[in-house]
């Protein structure tokens, strides 16, 4: 799959991820926090599945070589 998660779209991603994550574990939240893991797990890997169907791109796009 082609990345279709820009810089600060993964970072968001990541960072609120982790904060649900973390605050599931504590039991601060309820276990819905564990659904941190799904922005995580796009973030780490830059590519979001809802993006994909729905033709969203955040990252730069990508440049030929000009050679």
């Amino acid at each position: 799959m082609q990345a279709n998660v820009g810089t600060v779209d993964r970072v968001l991603r990541i960072v609120i991820g982790l904060a649900l994550i973390v605050l599931a574990a504590t039991g601060t939240i309820g276990a819905w926090g564990w659904i941190g893991i799904l922005p995580l797990v796009t973030g780490i890997a830059r590519v979001c599945p809802a993006y994909s169907l729905l033709g969203v791109k955040t990252c730069p796009a990508s440049r030929p070589d000009s050679r």
